[in-house]
């Protein structure tokens, strides 16, 4: 009789840690699916089940309620990030209970812009990106390679960063083309829309005579707009730039203030768009200004592909000798994006 009553306590035992973590969402057509949510980020749901091998992707509106015992790091609309369960009000459609530290407040929805489940190992905080673009035409015989690898390691309070861009070309007649944009960066969150930023951007350039640039810049920023839809941010700071080139040109170092503003809006199905502009005016070269421009779009397809088209802008009001003021690359590529 013991040995039953042990082995029945065993089994609620096993049944509820390997049944009893299961979240539930209901759509907007009450259509229920159990399972695990794994990230709500830019409007999308990513939710696995044990019946399909393939993780759902749920538009954030479409979510009428949804329960979960587990703790997720959970970002409001007006910037505050904490450490919380999430869990539909009884009665109240599209409505939640999150614990903002003082006590359990009443959310929208909507006014929930990022979810992620604590306690997950490195790799699945980590988002990477890979893409490349060929280009082969007889004429001339012109060769052309564009790679674009990118990573994002989010975690409660901060969040980091890294891209490697490189464009070699070649064509008869004409010298080699190499190209090459990278840059690494963290971002910690204050709270109420405002961050702090650190950054390294690296860029070879041979329109620009550049063998390397380097650019060191730290700043402050606040996020005028954050929701589902999009988010609009501007930034300011101090940056030292240390520059190398392929010509005879002395090498040159400048100390820069910059100012620059961050644009991200991916709730038009499956398209994204994704902007940044700075500008650096010398605070130890008098009257230079630089600026630089990129503009991603991104469009999803199945498996996890997608098609993207970049373009970058670089301008330098006062090139080396030898050297034109400005460079810009056009990019289509195709990849597939790991998470």
């Amino acid at each position: 009789m013991k040995t039953q009553y042990y082995l029945t306590v065993l089994f609620c035992t096993l049944s509820f840690f390997m049944f009893g973590q299961n979240d539930t969402i209901t759509l907007i057509n009450n259509d229920v699916l159990v399972g695990e949510i794994k990230k709500m980020d830019r409007s999308i749901l990513t939710f696995s089940t044990s019946y399909d091998d393939t993780d759902f992707k749920i538009k954030w509106g479409k979510v009428k309620a949804l329960r979960s015992e587990r703790q997720f790091i959970v970002s409001i609309e007006d910037g505050e990030r904490v450490i919380s369960s999430v869990n539909s009000v009884h009665g109240k459609e599209m409505t939640v209970y999150v614990n903002m530290g003082n006590g359990f407040q009443e959310f929208k929805l909507d006014e929930i812009v990022f979810i992620e489940p604590i306690g997950k190992s490195f790799f699945a905080r980590l988002t990477v990106d890979f893409d490349f673009g060929i280009t082969v035409t007889k004429a001339n015989n012109f060769k052309q390679l564009t790679t674009n690898l990118s990573a994002t390691y989010l975690a409660a309070k901060w969040r980091s960063g890294g891209s490697y861009k490189t464009v070699i070309s070649h064509q008869d007649g004409v010298a080699d083309i190499n190209r090459m944009d990278a840059q690494v960066s963290g971002d910690y969150y204050l709270g109420s829309d405002w961050f702090v930023q650190v950054k390294a951007l690296f860029l070879k350039n041979d329109e620009q005579l550049l063998n390397l640039r380097s650019t060191v810049q730290g700043g402050g920023g606040y996020y005028f707009i954050r929701n589902n839809n999009m988010y609009f941010s501007s930034i300011a700071g101090l940056a030292h730039t240390n520059e190398n080139f392929s010509s005879d040109n002395p090498d040159r170092n400048s100390t820069e203030a910059f100012v620059g503003m961050g644009f991200n809006k991916y709730d038009i199905g499956d398209l994204s768009v994704q902007s940044t502009a700075a500008m650096y005016p010398s605070l130890s070269q008098g009257g230079r200004i630089r600026f630089d421009f990129n503009v991603d779009m991104k469009y999803e397809l199945p498996l996890d592909f997608y098609i993207r088209l970049g373009l970058t802008y670089n301008y330098d009001n006062k090139p080396v000798e030898g050297a034109s003021d400005s460079d810009y690359v056009f990019t289509t590529s195709f990849g597939w994006e790991w998470n």
